[in-house]
């Protein structure tokens, strides 16, 4: 089998550390990246993982570039904290570098959502996917503040098997890490927005609930799905009240 890099990025993860470490025990590297945690998350990695790693957050696809080419092997599997590779996902990726397509870089990997202690099923997450399994030396993370994909020079292949995600500690924390996303959207939305009107602040909003509560069947997830629609519409609206401060230069 081709050997397997496993990276790592954390802050301030101590509750979930030593969990997504031993969802990738079967690794034979373990990188940790951690952004100079005060929770304890980098003492705990230093006795879980193979190798620990810090460097100042500054956004998640430069921290993951930052990262990629100090893995040890070419294949890397990265994960996230909150994330989970589940013992049926564990077997394909292993099967899948015993036997490696030779065109393929790189496999898209979905995920199972989890929100407010409950599955999610509909509201715009149902056929979420991301590219986690790649050759080190073929693929690089677009530079874009936030929800950052990889850019893979070669075939991209998909996986059956889903990663197992919970992104969500406290609602609190929640609407907190919206709040950070919303900053960074602001940066990434400058160079591409025009004249903020009515249509940025109120149809935009109106339509991310929309989207996400009635196309998307977020109804039938129940109050989790009514909460993850009101949040989606929150999202767009403070992303442009963020980029209408940043153009003032006001906070």
């Amino acid at each position: 089998m081709n050997k397997l890099s496993v990276i790592i990025p954390t802050g301030n993860e101590s509750y979930n550390i030593a969990e997504v470490i031993a969802s990738v025990n079967f690794a034979d590297e373990i990188l940790v990246v951690d952004s100079f945690s005060t929770d304890g998350t980098y003492e705990k990695a230093l006795k879980l993982a193979t190798k620990v790693i810090r460097r100042d957050y500054i956004y998640s696809a430069s921290q993951k570039n930052w990262a990629i080419p100090q893995a040890k092997h070419e294949w890397i599997l990265l994960v996230d904290a909150d994330e989970r590779v589940t013992p049926e996902l564990q077997k394909e990726i292993i099967e899948t570098l015993e036997n490696p397509k030779p065109d393929v870089v790189a496999y898209w990997i979905g995920r199972n959502n989890h929100f407010m202690g409950e599955r999610v099923h509909y509201s715009g997450w149902r056929n979420d996917k991301v590219i986690r399994l790649f050759k080190r030396d073929f693929c690089t993370y677009e530079d874009k503040h936030v929800h950052a994909e990889i850019i893979a020079n070669g075939t991209v292949s998909s996986l059956h098997h889903k990663l197992y995600h919970n992104t969500y500690t406290t609602f609190d924390n929640y609407v907190e890490k919206i709040n950070r996303y919303a900053n960074w959207q602001a940066e990434d939305y400058n160079k591409k927005t025009g004249k903020l009107t009515a249509y940025h602040f109120v149809i935009k909003p109106f339509y991310g609930f929309f989207k996400h509560y009635i196309l998307q069947s977020g109804f039938r997830d129940g109050f989790v799905g009514l909460t993850i629609g009101y949040i989606q519409g929150y999202t767009v609206f403070m992303r442009y009240v963020k980029l209408w401060l940043l153009r003032k230069g006001r906070k």
